[in-house]
């Protein structure tokens, strides 16, 4: 019997040199990674292309023009009776304090010796914004103590007048304009030089109210930041436990059946729901059928609430099962009960997942629009909502419906505006995501 001896068969190539196969996967692996490389670039792109022009039409809106002068508080004028009684000083209105101002700049650009031909009388009168006499009667009316004395005042300027400090304006477009006269710009361009009229941090933008379509300057979005936190305190109130004793009881205590399987599937499919469903079923629920008031953080919070859940139940839920079964193994074999192994080892060790999934959740219900506006949160609202628990059933603005209705209105600043908040509402959701990290960070534990 003979041994039969295998031969190799002899490799017609060279290990030094690549064949055709190998060099189309090479080729392959690096289109692959070009591809990978051009999405990249696209998509860095496209975020440069948006904060640019976010921030190139709202960067102005932090800025405001403002009126620089000496004004005197007339007493004949505020105070006839001369008592102080605050019911009296209620009596004067805005006009009484817009003639204060009117004269005082008047008297300026005489002392100035500014003189611009065919400058009338109503043109120094339009170039101060209407909200600058209500401030100056509230700032009165706080303190009585000024009345008969001088008083140096930053108050707002026209927008007419501030648009063209920040190039919205021109003298030609005044020429068409009826709002603003090619005097007003002359005479602005003139106290410019001397330091009457300039720009400085506009605080009002954060802290005012809305204001209406011909006061521009003065609108704020104090109302809409202060209606956004009331919302996210009652959707973290209610979807975190909610969401988290759902996600508990799913993945750990509950039976694997076909209910828990349809409860599973409807979840999913609840999380892929447009949220302008949310907004018409809070519409038929909390407002049509439970009676709560419209434009209310309560009823924003409780259908952000709804549209949260989802998010923080999968994420939870996510959270949970990763953590490895030898921890439950573990602390089950050493005695431990059902209840003791998911709160004492599997709940701590999953609390980053199911953190940075709430403040995900919450991130998204901050930017929400279309749900709010089927509720009502469209309209305008001046007064300040007040403290919780009252506060939640006040009428209020959010943030992103604010940035909405801004848009629709004519007036250019009102764009500036709009963009200035999209930039104030970057900032919350960048704050959010951050303390999301840090929060990952700070509790991540490794096994």
């Amino acid at each position: 019997m003979t041994d039969a001896v295998a031969h190799p068969t002899p490799h017609s190539g060279s290990l030094l040199r690549q064949d055709e196969r190998t060099r189309r996967r090479n080729n392959a692996e690096r289109r692959f990674r070009l591809y990978g490389q051009v999405a990249i670039g696209i998509a860095i792109m496209a975020l440069v292309i948006l904060l640019t022009s976010v921030l190139g039409n709202g960067l102005s809106a932090f800025r405001q023009t403002f009126i620089s002068m000496p004004v005197t508080l007339d007493a004949a004028v505020l105070d006839k009776k001369g008592n102080r009684d605050p019911a009296d000083l209620k009596k004067v209105t805005t006009i009484g304090y817009s003639k204060l101002l009117v004269n005082s700049l008047t008297q300026v650009i005489e002392e100035e010796g500014i003189v611009v031909e065919g400058l009338a009388s109503s043109d120094i009168k339009d170039m101060i914004s209407d909200e600058a006499a209500a401030q100056v009667r509230d700032r009165v009316l706080g303190n009585p103590d000024l009345i008969g004395q001088t008083v140096d005042l930053k108050v707002l300027a026209n927008g007419r007048i501030d648009g063209y400090l920040k190039g919205r304006v021109s003298m030609e477009s005044a020429e068409r304009d009826s709002n603003v006269s090619v005097n007003q710009l002359r005479l602005t361009e003139s106290l410019v030089e001397r330091g009457i009229i300039g720009k400085s941090f506009n605080w009002g933008f954060l802290t005012a109210a809305d204001a209406s379509e011909l006061r521009p300057e003065a609108a704020g979005l104090g109302v809409a930041i202060l209606g956004s936190a009331y919302m996210m305190i009652v959707v973290l109130v209610l979807s975190l436990p909610i969401g988290v004793a759902a996600s508990i009881y799913l993945e750990e205590f509950a039976p694997k059946n076909r209910w828990t399987d349809l409860i599973e599937v409807n979840i999913s499919n609840l999380a892929a729901v447009p949220s302008i469903v949310f907004g018409i079923l809070g519409l038929a629920i909390f407002i049509n059928f439970a009676g709560l008031p419209q434009s209310a953080p309560i009823v924003g919070g409780l259908v952000l609430t709804l549209m949260t859940l989802p998010t923080i139940i999968i994420t939870t839920r996510a959270a949970i099962k990763a953590v490895p079964p030898s921890i439950r193994d573990a602390a089950l074999g050493i005695g431990a009960s059902k209840m003791q192994t998911v709160f004492h080892h599997v709940l701590p060790l999953a609390m980053p997942g199911i953190l940075t999934g709430a403040i995900i959740g919450l991130a998204q219900a901050l930017g929400e629009t279309a749900p709010l506006l089927l509720i009502g949160m469209v309209a305008f609202v001046r007064d300040f909502p007040a403290a919780p628990p009252e506060g939640l059933f006040d009428p209020a603005a959010a943030l992103p419906v604010q940035v909405y209705n801004w848009t629709q209105r004519a007036d250019p600043a009102f764009v500036e505006r709009a963009s200035g908040a999209i930039i104030v509402l970057l900032v919350f959701l960048l704050v959010m995501n951050t303390a999301a990290i840090l929060l990952r960070r700070r509790f991540e534990r490794r096994w």
